[in-house]
């Protein structure tokens, strides 16, 4: 995430659609201020073609009616007025619909980067008070590993989330779909090139 714009009087989330549509590069609302969403680097973008590409092949092949997007708006819980947050994926089981941002959510991903790691982890926050979301994945961009959050059944979030690594799986239970860590960063540079695949198809 980049530099915030600064305005005087916090926008709200219809606001900020109308002027972020006139805005060069993309945004999300934090607050009721808009933040620049600065470019990632090509590591970050591989991870997240990688990952939107295995969860979206396997909501296809498993006839699932759940569905994925990159980058999708969602709006937290807490201070929904101006907030309009963008995770790198998010997947919601809600039917098509036009609205503008993504209902319901029950699974977001966010990819962490040295430069923007603090406004991600803020995001997580605000994710935690959507109550569609079910489960929250970082994975990180310098390394192979990556934390978990699952909800409780009692619809209480962890204290601490689930530490992964290369050989760790993991899965988004609302889709059923489970894959080692390292599938993706198969077309990185942190990873060895490899013939097999631990996906798991339908």
């Amino acid at each position: 995430m980049g530099l915030a714009q600064r305005v005087t009087t916090p926008m709200t989330v219809d606001e900020f659609r109308s002027w972020a549509a006139r805005q060069p590069g993309r945004w999300e609302l934090v607050d009721g201020q808009p933040r620049a969403m600065s470019p990632a680097s090509s590591t970050h973008g591989f991870i997240q073609a990688r990952a939107a590409y295995l969860v979206e092949r396997h909501i296809e092949l498993s006839g699932n009616p759940c569905r994925s997007a990159t980058e999708p708006p969602v709006i937290p819980a807490a201070y929904k007025r101006h907030n309009a947050r963008a995770p790198d994926l998010g997947v919601t089981c809600a039917p098509p619909s036009d609205d503008w941002e993504l209902m319901r959510p029950v699974f977001l991903l966010e990819i962490l980067s040295p430069t923007n790691e603090q406004d991600t982890r803020d995001n997580v926050w605000a994710y935690m008070t959507i109550p569609s979301v079910q489960q929250i994945l970082l994975v990180d961009s310098t390394a192979v590993r990556g934390e978990m959050l699952r909800r409780g059944d009692d619809g209480t979030w962890p204290e601490e989330p689930v530490f992964l690594g290369p050989d760790d799986a993991i899965s988004i239970d609302a889709i059923g779909f489970s894959c080692p860590l390292r599938e993706l960063y198969a077309r990185t540079h942190l990873v060895e090139p490899s013939t097999e695949s631990g996906i798991r198809q339908p």
